[in-house]
């Protein structure tokens, strides 16, 4: 956990870094926004910052935005001023801390952060096994390549892989290249100089040179242009990189550990991913099984999810009925772990009683999982007489509903890129289909 503290705070600068220090964080602290943007932009990496509230919040947030340079942000300052905390917030801050600093307060902040990227819950045999291999390879600098579907968990292994490395005291830098565009990806993988394009205000270190000496997480590796994955080829094998607009190579020493949810050796075959980078991404692949092949997981991911959201709601803990994981054990989980998250945050809300029961496990469209076994046609409705883009609309359609209009989930069980699919929703709309809106979290970027 890397904490970039910035401002004065007041004064309170040294027992807020204490506290965090205690909580095994790594505190770097600057003295104004140009600073830590400055920081940010050559490599000082940070998972969450802490700004003094008497900043310009505002400007900090829109320049972390227009550089695409993912940070948290939580405001500090010194009592409770409510209106002071209210601002902070409207102008782009997670999160009002009130100082002096309490541990407590801060505790839960860094555990917010770094919860769900480091917690490997398992119960099953399937996982017992895929964990032993992995603690077999981490003290290896050999590439990993981990498949699986969309949800299994990828990213979370991917991080236990690092910290049970020989890298663990250094940077876990994470890069989603479905997220980015193809023009832009570049810039963020091997950084660029100032003025290299437009928006191009100042040099930037790219992701190669912030992990030097961890470990970098290609999340999603199979949606990058096979033009970019020449470049990247060659960062690997050489172990340097050229910035965007840059006169020399920068030498890099990081591991890599690349992530993908299809099957990159049929990729190989469409033409769509480069055989030679396969090769050396995949010296060795860890699969983590979907949730159906794991199912001693599910109570013990079930119980863990219902105690997170009954806390973050601020509703007592209750324990899970018979009946309810009875429930649980009866869904397909189509959307892997992620899917029973989302299903034990709304268990969570609409349980009632001493426990949660099985009337409070429900699935996307509103039914229990049994209701959903027991009105399942013996056949799907026959494509016979149909068109092909008849049947591939309403296939797209009906999973974006179940994925709450999430574009990203959608795509990933679709087995499509993210660009496909948005490429066809606007079609659909443009012919008059009710287009699901995008989900939670991916507005901004639609």
């Amino acid at each position: 956990m890397r904490l970039l503290i910035i401002g004065s705070l007041n004064g309170q600068i040294g027992e807020a870094s204490k506290i965090a220090l205690s909580r095994g964080a790594k505190v770097a602290h600057v003295g104004d926004i140009d600073a830590a943007l400055h920081a940010l932009r050559n490599g000082q990496g940070a998972d969450l910052a802490m700004i003094d509230v008497g900043l310009d919040i505002r400007r900090l947030v829109g320049s972390l935005a227009g550089e695409r340079i993912n940070l948290p942000v939580v405001a500090c300052g010194v009592g409770s001023d409510s209106r002071a905390a209210v601002a902070a917030i409207k102008a782009g801050a997670k999160e009002y801390l009130p100082l002096p600093p309490q541990a407590e307060l801060i505790a839960a902040v860094l555990e917010a952060v770094t919860e769900e990227s480091r917690t490997l819950i398992h119960r099953d045999p399937a996982m017992a096994e895929l964990i032993r291999l992995t603690d077999q390879v981490a003290a290896s600098g050999a590439s990993i390549l981990i498949t699986g579907e969309s949800g299994t968990g990828k990213e979370v292994l991917a991080r236990y892989l690092h910290e049970k490395s020989a890298r663990a005291e250094q940077p876990f830098v994470s890069i989603n290249c479905a997220a980015i565009p193809d023009n832009l990806l570049e810039s963020e993988l091997f950084g660029h100089e100032k003025g290299a394009f437009t928006g191009a205000v100042a040099r930037r270190i790219g992701k190669f040179e912030e992990a030097n000496g961890g470990t970098l997480l290609l999340d999603e590796i199979s949606e990058m242009d096979i033009r970019l994955q020449a470049k990247l080829l060659r960062a690997i094998q050489e172990r340097e990189i050229d910035r965007v607009g840059g006169t020399r190579p920068v030498k890099v020493d990081i591991r890599i550990v690349a992530t993908s949810n299809r099957d990159l050796a049929a990729e190989v075959a469409r033409g769509t991913f480069r055989e030679d980078l396969l090769f050396r991404l995949n010296v060795l692949n860890l699969r983590v099984p979907p949730l159906r092949q794991r199912p001693a997981d599910i109570e013990v991911l079930a119980e863990h999810f219902a105690r997170k959201y009954a806390s973050a709601n601020g509703l007592p803990a209750r324990p899970i009925s018979a009946e309810a994981l009875a429930e649980l054990k009866r869904a397909p989980w189509k959307g892997n772990v992620r899917e029973l998250e989302n299903t034990m945050h709304r268990a969570v809300l609409l349980a009632s009683g001493a426990e949660i029961g099985a009337d409070a496990i429900r699935l996307p469209d509103g039914r229990r999982p049994s209701e959903a076994e027991a009105s399942a046609p013996t056949a799907s409705r026959s494509p016979v007489g149909r068109t092909v883009a008849d049947v591939e609309r309403e296939l797209i359609l009906e999973t974006l509903n179940h994925c709450f209009g999430n574009r990203t989930h959608a795509a990933n069980i679709l087995g499509i890129s993210i660009r496909t699919l948005r490429n066809k929703l606007k079609l659909y709309s443009e012919q008059g289909a009710a287009v699901p809106a995008p989900g939670e979290g991916e507005r901004a970027a639609v």
